[in-house]
């Protein structure tokens, strides 16, 4: 029986946004000042043409392959079960567990302003905590996750549009004149290091079952909800570098957004994003175990990852929730934020390439334009390759865990996924017989 389609058009928007402005824009706001400088805007702009361009590709496929699979789907569809879709369909499920670090993190630093005094053990008990608390939520009352979210999603939108509004009139425009930019190779990386506050427009593709007029609001969703934020973190960028000192930015990097709210209304605008930022990146840890558990889940039901994790129990991914509360406490306490902003930036590129490839060869199934994806999936290309030339020579660390992530999801796939598709092949043929 065909699934009864609830979302509406503005609940599949807000799904999208919610992904985006998830916790990630408090993350790393930092991180692109001190590349771009004055053009902090532009890099955010760069990111987001990037992400509008691949929304395209994910348009086309969530309305022909309308799954909560979402990425694993289309990737799947395109090339089928094997060691390439395998392999990135793990590496879609490890960039999850970095995107979780990396919302921890930023929730730690936000956090630590609380203290009078931060030390290394309180911003590790930060993270903890900050991951602990969602997980031990998503395994007691999993549609608690779904019920708060739209409200979350509201309260950061209208904070963020705060102090939009309130800081205009305090920007000084010779910060954002273009003597004041990086160049051009550090504006560009930039936009791809801070890429991952873009990556959850994709979520829309997981709810594409249960959406209203599908073939209609899919792809209104992805558009609107993609270009809605584009604008937002435009915006954002020009209040934050325009009405702060960029001195003061770098100094408080961690947690730039909340100095960029203390021109305009002070201490108060400080304490106001602070608590946002907590409120922001704990509810996006919380969805993103939830959704990375059934992806897990998914993904096992494919045998490409071990059958522990489809263990459920009252409907929710028990052990899905439990590997990702382990592997997200290793990550989020090993790695420094600019490497997780790297890592997961570097792995939703190449993740989105591998779909805008997918749309490329499923392009006369699912009606779309060859030339739109085709540029898309060079646009990630090259977005990946000036990522990790820079990474390489300024980060190698985070260069390096990149290319781990890699090489343990081909291996895992190769020896793993290979022997259980075997296994499944000698069932399939021993019932026939």
């Amino acid at each position: 029986m065909e699934k009864q389609r609830e979302v509406s058009l503005l609940g599949a928007v807000s799904i999208g946004v919610g992904g985006m402005v998830g916790g990630g824009i408090f993350a790393v706001l930092g991180e692109a000042v001190s590349l771009a400088h004055g053009a902090t805007a532009v890099a955010f702009f760069v990111a987001g043409l990037v992400a509008l361009l691949t929304s395209y590709s994910y348009a086309k496929l969530s309305v022909a392959y309308q799954s909560e699979g979402g990425t694993v789907s289309f990737i799947d569809a395109a090339f089928g079960h094997n060691l390439l879709s395998g392999s990135l369909n793990l590496m879609l499920w490890l960039s999850y567990l970095v995107t979780i670090s990396l919302y921890a993190v930023a929730f730690a630093s936000y956090g630590a302003t609380f203290f009078t005094t931060t030390t290394p053990l309180l911003h590790h008990i930060l993270i903890s905590i900050a991951i602990l608390l969602p997980a031990i939520i998503n395994l007691i009352s999993a549609s608690f996750v779904s019920k708060s979210e739209s409200v979350i999603v509201m309260i950061k939108i209208v904070l963020l549009v705060v102090i939009i509004v309130s800081g205009v009139s305090y920007v000084d425009t010779e910060r954002l004149a273009p003597q004041h930019w990086g160049s051009s190779l550090s504006i560009v990386v930039a936009g791809m290091m801070i890429f991952v506050a873009y990556e959850g427009f994709e979520l829309i593709a997981n709810a594409a079952e249960e959406i209203k007029n599908p073939k209609r609001n899919l792809p209104l969703a992805f558009y609107i909800s993609v270009v809605f934020v584009i604008t937002l973190y435009i915006l954002i960028a020009l209040i934050s570098v325009g009405t702060v000192p960029e001195a003061q930015l770098l100094e408080a990097k961690d947690y730039a957004l909340a100095i960029a709210a203390k021109p305009a209304l002070g201490k108060m605008g400080f304490t106001l994003v602070t608590t946002a930022a907590l409120l922001a990146t704990f509810s996006a840890i919380n969805a993103t175990i939830y959704g990375n558990a059934r992806l897990g889940y998914i993904i096992a039901s494919e045998g490409e990852l071990p059958k522990v994790l489809k263990k459920e129990k009252r409907e929710i991914p028990l052990m899905g929730v439990v590997f990702t509360l382990g592997l997200s406490l290793i990550l989020a306490n090993t790695i420094q934020l600019d490497e997780i902003a790297i890592i997961g930036s570097a792995s939703f590129l190449l993740i989105f390439f591998i779909v805008n490839l997918s749309a490329i060869k499923l392009s006369s199934k699912i009606g779309a334009s060859r030339f739109i994806s085709s540029f898309a999936a060079f646009l990630t290309l090259v977005a990946l390759g000036v990522l990790l030339y820079h990474t390489y020579s300024s980060n190698p660390k985070a260069f390096m865990i990149f290319i781990a992530f890699i090489v343990i999801s081909f291996c895992f796939e190769f020896f793993y996924g290979r022997l259980v598709r075997k296994e499944l092949f000698h069932r399939k043929y021993s019932n026939i017989a």
